[in-house]
Parts: structure tokens; C-alpha cells; sequence
């Protein structure tokens, strides 16, 4: 496959870039290296090779996952900018006026 302005257009149009004339250029040249190098891969025998799911054989030492009160409700609160005795306060962010009127309709 070989790169060229066609393609980097495509590629910038779903990407919603706007590239200069310049910046295509570079973009041709860095992606025709990506695929030269994908195509040198492609030539090596593979056929006695693992699939590599992990790069390394070391195992994941976590912690035990331990539900901990580390602050107090009301310190929590305190570092809210808007809260009552109870909850933090936050603007409301979904208007449902406009479904139930159509609903009604």
C-alpha cells in the first residue's frame, strides 16, 4: 500500500485534522516508514513463536483491596464548594422538560 495525499486526507478528515501542504508531506514520509517497517515484520517466520500476551512472566503483586473510612463525611464536605448537610450540591446537567413534552404529544 503506498501513501499519498489522498490518503493522508482520508486519514486527517476522520481524524478531524486540518494538516498544511507541508505537514502531508511529513505525514507521507513518517507513514511510509511505518509500512516498510510493518512489511519487513511480515517477512520473518514466525510459525514457532508464542503470542506475547504480557512482556514479562513476572506475576502482579496488589495489595488486598480494603474498604477503609480514611476521611470523615463531614471533611468531605468541607472541600466541596456548594453542599448542604448532607451532599455535595452540582449544577443539573440533563433537562428532561423536552422528552416528557414529547411524550405527552
Amino acid at each position: 500500500m503506498t501513501i499519498d495525499e489522498e490518503t493522508v486526507d482520508k486519514i486527517a478528515h476522520l481524524a478531524r485534522l486540518e494538516l498544511g501542504a507541508d505537514e502531508k508531506q511529513v505525514l507521507i514520509k513518517d507513514m511510509s516508514k511505518i509500512l516498510d517497517f510493518m512489511a519487513k515484520l511480515n517477512e520473518i517466520d514466525t510459525s514457532g513463536v508464542e503470542p506475547l500476551v504480557y512482556m514479562t512472566n513476572e506475576v502482579n503483586v496488589t495489595r488486598e483491596d480494603v474498604v477503609k473510612q480514611e476521611i470523615t463525611h463531614q471533611e468531605a464536605l468541607l472541600n466541596a464548594p456548594k453542599h448542604d448537610d448532607d451532599y455535595f450540591l452540582v449544577a443539573k446537567v440533563i433537562d428532561l422538560g423536552k422528552s416528557e413534552k414529547s411524550e405527552s404529544q
